[in-house]
């Protein structure tokens, strides 16, 4: 039986931010070796954004935006782009990029307390089960002397977890906001307002500029999997979800994400992964599932 066009654009969207999402971990890590992070997620950005107004208006998509779409535009894009993936990209200076993905996968726990904070949603025992394990999973990742005695790595990981938080905010705010009806074109005015302030935010912490085709044929071709992939196909999935289905939903993609980023990371960048790690991932991914096991996601 032939899946309804809705349900497998959905099944594809999910496929995009579940797999692809995945991999971007170890490519920022790969760029940011030799790229400064704020510089680089300015790039990155403003040609993806750049991109998807060329192929909006290829096929023939209004780019009229309201002046509260504007504003709302930008303030999505600093949530996601800017703080949560600019200021992330940073952090991955610090640490390895599976142990961000292990931090990053706390996302649906920020998500639930958020909607409490804000819809004064009731929890359900499973809900508290899935925050109680999360803490717990946290701790014990976090609190590795190995990991947070090496230089800087505190701070990365503090940085890190306050980008969780701005994405898992700005899931929440895209969810109610008044955006471009077009998710697409929506996508596009994120990524050029995130451009601009990551461009002014490079400048101003006194970046180091240098041209792309100074680069080393291996960060070039991750900078382009990331502009095509991670950015215009994968965040244009995720804006697609949000309008479509609960955030908590989409936050699930928390499931996957880490696997895949410790995978690659290992087989491409040789990193290691201690015991504690890998107990720390069970035990939190386990509360992410219970956050997310409910027969009525809306209720909380």
């Amino acid at each position: 039986m032939k899946l309804p066009h809705a349900k497998l654009y959905i099944v594809l969207a999910f496929f995009a931010i579940y797999v692809i999402w995945g991999s971007t971990y170890v490519l920022n890590k790969i760029v940011v070796t030799e790229i400064s992070p704020l510089f680089m997620a300015a790039i990155r950005f403003s040609i993806a954004g750049i991109l998807i107004f060329i192929i909006a208006l290829i096929l023939k998509k209004p780019l009229y935006i309201t002046r509260k779409q504007l504003l709302n535009s930008a303030i999505a894009g600093f949530l996601f782009l800017v703080y949560g993936n600019g200021v992330f990209v940073w952090g991955l200076k610090y640490v390895d990029s599976g142990f961000a993905a292990l931090l990053a996968s706390t996302q649906p726990l920020f998500v639930l307390l958020l909607l409490r904070l804000i819809d004064r949603k009731t929890m359900q025992r499973k809900s508290i089960i899935g925050v109680s394990l999360g803490a717990i999973g946290m701790y014990l990742l976090v609190s590795q002397k190995d990991i947070t005695t090496s230089e800087g790595s505190l701070l990365g990981i503090l940085m890190i977890l306050t980008c969780v938080l701005s994405w898992s905010y700005g899931s929440v705010f895209v969810s109610k906001a008044e955006l471009p009806t077009n998710f697409f074109v929506s996508t596009g005015y994120q990524m050029v307002f995130a451009g601009i302030m990551l461009f002014l935010g490079s400048y101003f912490t006194g970046e180091i500029w240098t041209s792309p085709i100074a680069w080393s044929s291996k960060a070039q071709g991750a900078m382009l999997l990331l502009i095509i992939f991670g950015s215009i196909i994968a965040f244009t999935a995720f804006n697609y979800l949000l309008r479509e289905i609960s955030a908590e939903k989409v936050a699930t993609s928390a499931y996957v994400n880490p696997v895949i980023a410790m995978f690659l990371g290992w087989f491409f960048l040789d990193e290691y992964l201690t015991t504690q790690s890998i107990i720390a991932a069970g035990i939190l991914l386990t509360g992410v599932y219970f956050i997310n096991a409910r027969k009525r996601i809306a209720n909380i």
